[in-house]
Formats: structure tokens, sequence, C-alpha cells
């Protein structure tokens, strides 16, 4: 779901003449900070469609080459080593450190507030996509703004597992199961147009709102829906 949403906002920005989202796939770095079921699968499926994983990290520490690496061989390394660190033509850094590094795409999918009032400043990513729990803080995302970076908040690039988990619901109660394709087809199908309405809505608050961002978006977006529904069922 992580990789629908930052496939929709580089052709989004692309088209917002960003030059930096149009370059080759190949060419687009990305750091990921957490290497569990939500870094490493997020970091195999970008790398799987061609981009480049330069930094990845665990609790223990992070790895970067500017070269880029193959998730799955760095694994394979902690599986034998129990940390990504010291993996073969990789420098070793700290998770602090891979927050600061000068990448396209920063992905914080491993703890809460990690990017704060006091290091947001210090971010040289282009795009966050927030793959962890509220990985920015509030103070953290008035900085991001004002240095134009656009972080995507984790009530939509982070959606995929509850929506997945919706159609585990669906087809239990239908007792009808689905192919993986078929799961995939109808994730992306539902995470794209996700996006394209904090996209539309993100435009449209800016017209009257400068410092409205991404965040802001998505939160009216859906405060939006609820009442719409609450309205419906006669309960405002």
């Amino acid at each position: 779901g992580g990789v629908y949403v930052l496939e929709n906002f580089l052709h989004y920005l692309s088209e917002k003449n960003q030059e930096w989202a149009k370059k080759d796939k190949k060419d687009i770095a990305i750091a990921i900070q957490g290497f569990g079921n939500v870094g490493y699968y997020f970091a195999q499926e970008a790398y799987k469609r061609g981009y480049k994983i330069v930094a990845l990290s665990d609790s223990k520490g992070a790895i970067f080459s500017e070269e880029g690496f193959s998730p799955e061989e760095v694994r394979k390394h902690k599986e034998k080593t129990t940390s990504v660190k010291g993996f073969a033509g990789a420098k070793d850094i700290s998770n602090e450190e891979l927050l600061e590094l000068p990448v396209d795409i920063l992905v914080p999918a491993a703890l809460e507030s990690v990017i704060t009032q006091d290091n947001a400043a210090k971010v040289q990513a282009k795009m966050i996509i927030e793959m962890a729990n509220g990985p920015v803080t509030p103070e953290a995302d008035i900085i991001l703004l004002e240095k134009g970076i656009y972080s995507v908040p984790d009530i939509l690039s982070n959606a995929g597992g509850v929506t997945v988990s919706y159609f585990e619901w669906a087809q239990n109660i239908q007792g009808y199961y689905w192919e993986e394709k078929e799961v995939e087809e109808k994730l992306k199908k539902i995470m794209d147009k996700a996006s394209q309405l904090v996209w539309e809505n993100f435009n449209s608050l800016q017209e009257n709102n400068k410092g409205a961002n991404l965040r802001l978006a998505a939160y009216s977006l859906a405060v939006r829906r609820v009442v719409q529904a609450m309205t419906l069922r006669g309960k405002i």
C-alpha cells in the first residue's frame, strides 16, 4: 500500500514540475528506517519496481550505500548476524543519521515521533512516506512545510494493512477467498483513489491557506466523510 502511495505522489509531483520526481526510478534514492514487516516489505516492493534503496536500519543501527543494495540480501545478512550492520559494501551509520541523509524519499517505518522539532531542520529528503504510526510530530510538520518537504501522513500511506484486513473480513463473511493477485489489484484501486482525493483536497486547501499540508488534507477529508456518514444515518 505504501509503495502504491509513493508512486502516486511521484506522479503528482512530476506533473507539478518537481524535477526530482521526474527522474528514472533507478535514480530515485530511498532511505527506510526500520526493517521489520513494514520496512522490509516496503523496501522489497520498491526495489522490485526499480527504485534504489540506499539506506536501511533496525534497532541496532543502520547502513548506507550511495550505489544502493538488495533488501533481500540485507535480510539474509541480518538472519546470519542479527543486524543489518556490517553488510558488505555499505557504511554503518546510526538511525539518527539515516533520517538526515540527502535522499529523495525518506520512509520512517519503525517508531513514532522520530522526526521532531529538534531534527526536522536537518532532514534533506524531498518527500516523506510515513509508514510508522505518527513518526512526525506536529512541531516537525511546521518545519518540514517551511522547507518544502512533502510529508505523506500515516493515515494514508500506512492504510494498506487495515485495508487488507477488511478484505480478509469480507472474504470470511462470504466464505469465498481471492487469489493474491486479486487482493493486490483491489488494494491498488483503493490506495490510488485515496491518494487522488487527498492530493486534490491538498491543492484546494492551499488555494486559501498556504500553511496547509498533506496531513491537514487527509484529516479534513476523513472528518468530512465521517460527518457525511453520520448525517445520512440521522445522527446529526
